[in-house]
Formats: structure tokens, C-alpha cells, sequence
């Protein structure tokens, strides 16, 4: 084991601070990293303030992060993927249990014995797992991704957690030239759901109920602006879409979004309102439309995002901060106030 540093919280009522945390050393299947940023994810609130203990209670100190990139310091013996000086990332998991149906088709993310890369117990340490917002992280080789040389860092380090969860159901859904995509919500989410659909060749229109944010979509990519609040816009725009992204997390009209899909489109959900939605079953019946949800991706389509990104010169948009920044960060993302993502240059940590 050996020391590193980190920020943690130490219960669900404090700040992030400095500390210490024990790393494993490398294993002869391990990778360590030097994390150079690291993204934050609204997830990383929630788990810091224990918003989750229905579901994930949090084990202090957390230690948050799942949006890292980094360089290679070390390789065990067995490692063939990386060496030393290699950019690396790692997203939202470490380790899977890697025999189960879902692991063998590739979909780690859906595996019933899953490793999150914090908060999450740690079967190395018998403790459990510390995210991103240290210095450094040991990963099992078959969790570390490759980084494409000419993307910004900073930038591409939300690549792990907020592009992955937009570029993976637009994936599996078939988005690509000739569809009529919507996406709903310009935030952390949205913003690379804009992006993906138009480097996808799609026609990409963004549901706002901000009118001020719509020359910043024009910008991300988006061929139109409607306005979810206008009546009149929506009606326009009525049954006319293969695929929606929703990624807004407060409560919404999901009937009205429903209504704008053609026959077989599909309405996907990777915002999380608290409240159940209420759904028409004839939204969905008048139609033969549907309803989904989707999480992250699994290694291998993470790296295909990431090295689509790369082809595309795809990253976040993103706001850097040094790590003693953190909590004004959290009190900002609080009230959406970021365009899109906070990056953290983790060289702050070294004068902490």
C-alpha cells in the first residue's frame, strides 16, 4: 500500500477537505495512473451529501470522481494495453466480475457483481473504492481506456461519465444521418447530447425552457431551438422524431415529449427526476413508440466514444478549477451554474 492524496468528505454535512488515503500497489494486472483532471459529476454531490442511502449509502470518507484522465507511471508484469507515459482514463467503473452473460457481451455497466470506481466496497482493500479527486488510482488494466493524443485533457475527462452516457444510447438506438434527434436540457448532459447527434449526422433540435440558451445550442450544434413551453413550437415538431435524449432531472411534461416521436421512435431517459413520471399509455400505443432508459456504456463502447471524439475533436465544454475550488464548485452546480462541466486540474493537489 502507499499514501496519496486526495480530498474527501468526512461525513454527509462536510466540505471536501484534504487528506491521505491508502492506494494498493500495483498488481501484475494493474495500471497506475498519475490523474492529471478530473470531471465532476452531479453524481458525485449527491453521493458526497448521502442522497442516495436508499440505494448507495455513502461510506465516509468519500472520496469522489469517476471523470479521470491521467498519464501512466506504472504497469504490472501482465500489463500489454499501457506503458508508462501513455495518456489513460478511467470512468464511472473499476472492475466486474468478467464471467457473468452480461461481461461477456460486453456490458460491463449491467453487471451484477460491478466495481464503481468510488463508494463502492473495494474486494483489493477489504475498504472501499476512492475516486478521482486524488493524485493518483490503481485500475485493473481491462478498466483503463486510451485517450486520443489530441484531445484537450481537461475537456476530455467528462468524456468518461457525461459523454459516455449520451453517446451510448444514441449508439444503441442507431442515430445517424437522416434521423431527427431531439435532446432535451442544455446542461452537463444535454450539451454533449447536442454535440454527439450532430457529429452523428443527425438533424439535431434542442427542447429548452430557457430562451437564452439557445444561441449557445446553435453553437454546440444544434440545427433548432424549440422552446418546450411554447405551444405552438411544439405542436409544429409533432411526431416527427426518431429519437429523443432526455436528460433533464426535474420534473417534466414526459407526455408532451412522447407525442412528438413518429411511429417507432423512442423517448430515452438519462435524467433522473426524484417523482415517478406519469405516462399515457396511448403516447405509446397510438404509434408503437417507446420509452427507455440507458446508464453508462461498457469498456469497449467507451472506447469507441472516446476514439470517435477523437476523430471528431469532441470534448466538454468545461470550466477548470484547482481542487480547492471544489466545494464553491458544488454550491455552483447546485443552482446550474457552470457551462457545461467542472474540470479539476489535479497539479492544485500537489501544493494542498
Amino acid at each position: 500500500m502507499y499514501n496519496a492524496k486526495a480530498f474527501s468528505a468526512a461525513s454527509a454535512t462536510s466540505p471536501l477537505a484534504f487528506t491521505k488515503i491508502a492506494r494498493r500497489d500495483p498488481t501484475e494486472n494493474d495500471v497506475q495512473i498519475e490523474i492529471l483532471f478530473c470531471g465532476i459529476c452531479h453524481s458525485d454531490l449527491h453521493q458526497v451529501h448521502n442522497e442516495w442511502s436508499g440505494v448507495m449509502p455513502t461510506a465516509y470518507p468519500c472520496v469522489p470522481g469517476h471523470e479521470i484522465v491521467g498519464r501512466v507511471t506504472t504497469t504490472g508484469s501482465a500489463v500489454t494495453k499501457f506503458k508508462a507515459g501513455d495518456l489513460a482514463a478511467v470512468g464511472c467503473m473499476v472492475d466486474s466480475d468478467g464471467t457473468c452473460s452480461e461481461c461477456q457481451a460486453g456490458l460491463e455497466q449491467f453487471c451484477p457483481n460491478m466495481t464503481l470506481t468510488y463508494n463502492f466496497p473495494d474486494k483489493h482493500t477489504g475498504g472501499v473504492t476512492y475516486g478521482g479527486y486524488s493524485d493518483s488510482i490503481v485500475v485493473d488494466q481491462r478498466f483503463v481506456l486510451k485517450v486520443p493524443a489530441n484531445l484537450d485533457l481537461a475537456g476530455a475527462a467528462p468524456l468518461l461519465c457525461a459523454g459516455i452516457t449520451t453517446y451510448s444510447p444514441m449508439h444503441h438506438w442507431g442515430v445517424t444521418k437522416g434521423k431527427k434527434v431531439g435532446v432535451v436540457g442544455l446542461g452537463g448532459l444535454g450539451h454533449m447530447g447536442v454535440k454527439f447527434a450532430h457529429a452523428l449526422g443527425a438533424h439535431t433540435v434542442l427542447f429548452t425552457t430557457s430562451p437564452n440558451k439557445a444561441e449557445d445550442a446553435l453553437r454546440l450544434g444544434a440545427d433548432e431551438v424549440v422552446l418546450s413551453r411554447n405551444a405552438n413550437e411544439m405542436a409544429r415538431q409533432a411526431g416527427s422524431f426518431d429519437f429523443i435524449l432526455d436528460a433533464v432531472s426535474a420534473d417534466h411534461d414526459i407526455n408532451a415529449l412522447l407525442g412528438l416521436l413518429r411511429r417507432d421512435g423512442n423517448l430515452c431517459l438519462v435524467g433522473a427526476p426524484e417523482k415517478p413520471f406519469p405516462v399515457s399509455s396511448f403516447n405509446l400505443i397510438l404509434g408503437r413508440r417507446s420509452l427507455s432508459g440507458s446508464p453508462i456504456g461498457g469498456i469497449a463502447e467507451t472506447q469507441e466514444m472516446l476514439d470517435f471524439c477523437g476523430r471528431h475533436s469532441l470534448t466538454a465544454d468545461v470550466e477548470v478549477i484547482p481542487i480547492q475550488q471544489v466545494n464553491e464548485a458544488y454550491e455552483r452546480l447546485l443552482k446550474a451554474e457552470v457551462k457545461y462541466r467542472f474540470s479539476i486540474d489535479m497539479a492544485s493537489l500537489k501544493s494542498a
